[in-house]
């Protein structure tokens, strides 16, 4: 098939000198795209040919066009049915033209072609009001197919109804070229074994290498745009020496995620409504922890200590037993820094994490039951508010964020605590990026930190800059199983911006 288009293709040029690929498709009824094709194949061998490229446009009909080019116009066919004792409106609708009989009813009148007598015996009837008509809808159509040019006004009144559409058409406009012949001598694909050991490779021609070809896109892998995010946070911590805490345990026992937090357990966030407990298991053995530790955050609880007064109530240890999903990865902090109170001797650490934590959240655009958080904590002797706030610019000044304000919060495990904003170049404003704070004596002297040591955290979310920086504005389009896998394919390399 190839050869035989390259031939007419060839012939043709040879006869006439100069051939549009277009008008020659239509001539020898042949799709167009395989001439295209020959003269791809043809430019490809040398310079056969010369070929520029035409662009013209054309009126074409649309189906129901060419219907009215056949049948003639929707009026013209309600008028042929209107005999001389006049047809009954109601009965239009039994017409073949079916709905269209109401339009071709409403262009005749328009014409003059026929009028209505309300009053008439049996109801109201149409009647013609001229003996002849002449269809210049259909006449008009006609002349289009056959390439014959329509007034203007014309072809707006076509255009309106939708009978006719314009179409682009890209053609060659092909000629001779200086190496032109009508014997195609094809060169070899490839060198191959036979074609070296016989020698017969002198005496081929072979297609030169395109080295601006982009290739076949290789079958890998493609990461998700969250983990091009995370692996620059994880790159940003381990610049400024942090170690990452393992978070392999989703599941948490509810005195790791809130009690040894000095979060109470009449605190909201313990709620159902907020938090997924288990109901296999549904409880913890926290054989892992003395039972001096877990005495003395009852008493910190009940009681207080250390300056404060507690939250004077009774404490049970059948809540802090029950399992949940954890709701954020300070449950993983709280457990690190445990096992660092209990060395020997203490030693300063830089510890961050970033995984998946669970809140028990109505879903929306921007809310999702799980969502990752990122979080930093650092443990020193007499750290301070002043150091919180030099890490965080240095932290963020790494991301690309410099402008940074900070306002007091409430956190249940740390005092102070300050919510982080940055001022959006974009949005113009400033915008909430993470929160932080130090953690609290009740929190820390339980575990037996000497009182000289502070610890300093800050968390924010994943998935929010992630959106920002891909465009994506419904979460659910970012993760979970309505993401599109073509956009994970192609989306650029992370790069933190503002703008």
């Amino acid at each position: 098939m190839t050869e035989e288009i390259d031939d007419l293709l060839l012939n043709r040029i040879d006869t006439s000198g100069c051939v549009d690929t277009f008008q020659l498709s239509k001539e020898l009824e042949r799709d167009h795209q395989l001439f295209v094709g020959a003269v791809k194949r043809l430019e490809a061998l040398g310079e056969i040919i010369t070929a520029d490229l035409q662009q013209t446009e054309k009126w074409v009909l649309t189906k129901e066009g060419q219907l009215m080019a056949e049948n003639g116009s929707h009026e013209a066919n309600v008028f042929n049915a209107v005999t001389e004792s006049g047809l009954l409106q109601s009965e239009l609708q039994n017409l073949p033209l079916g709905k269209n009989a109401k339009i071709g009813f409403s262009k005749a009148m328009s014409e003059g072609w026929l009028k209505i007598d309300k009053a008439a015996e049996g109801g109201a009837t149409i009647f013609r009001k001229v003996d002849t008509i002449e269809d210049h809808v259909q006449q008009n159509l006609q002349s289009l197919q056959n390439g014959q040019s329509v007034e203007d006004g014309k072809l707006n009144d076509l255009k309106k109804r939708k009978l006719i559409s314009k179409e682009v058409i890209k053609s060659y406009l092909v000629k001779k070229g200086a190496g032109f012949t009508l014997t195609i001598e094809k060169p070899e694909a490839d060198l191959t074994t036979d074609l070296l050991t016989s020698g017969a490779w002198k005496t081929k021609a072979f297609k030169d290498y395109n080295f601006d070809a982009l290739g076949s896109v290789p079958a890998c892998g493609h990461l998700h745009p969250l983990m091009k995010v995370r692996t620059q946070f994880r790159q940003i911590f381990l610049e400024m020496g942090f170690t990452e805490m393992p978070t392999n345990n989703f599941v948490e026992s509810s005195f790791w995620n809130f009690d040894a937090l000095f979060q109470p357990q009449q605190h909201p966030a313990r709620d159902a409504h907020d938090t997924f407990f288990l109901s296999a298991p549904r409880e913890a053995k926290l054989n892992e922890m003395p039972a001096e530790y877990i005495e003395k955050v009852r008493n910190i609880h009940q009681n207080g200590g250390f300056g404060s007064q507690g939250y004077q109530y009774d404490w049970k240890i059948e809540e802090a037993k029950k399992n949940l999903l954890r709701t954020h990865t300070t449950a993983v902090s709280t457990r690190m820094l445990y096992k660092l109170a209990k060395r020997e001797h203490f030693t300063p650490v830089k510890y961050f994490s970033i995984d998946r934590v669970f809140r028990n959240e109505s879903l929306d655009a921007t809310h999702l039951a799980e969502f990752h958080q990122i979080e930093g904590v650092v443990a020193d002797k007499d750290l301070s508010l002043g150091n919180l706030i030099g890490i965080l610019h240095e932290f963020f000044r790494k991301l690309g964020i410099e402008k940074l304000r900070f306002k007091p919060a409430y956190n249940p495990y740390t005092e102070p605590s300050m919510e982080i904003f940055s001022y959006h170049e974009g949005l113009k404003k400033w915008v909430e990026i993470g929160n932080s704070g130090i953690f609290r004596p009740e929190m820390l002297l339980p575990m037996g930190f000497p009182k000289n040591v502070n610890v300093i955290a800050w968390g924010l979310s994943l998935e929010r800059p992630t959106m920002i920086k891909y465009g994506i504005s419904n979460i659910r389009d970012l993760i979970g199983h309505k993401i599109d896998l073509e956009m994970v394919q192609k989306n650029p390399i992370c790069r933190i911006d503002q703008n």
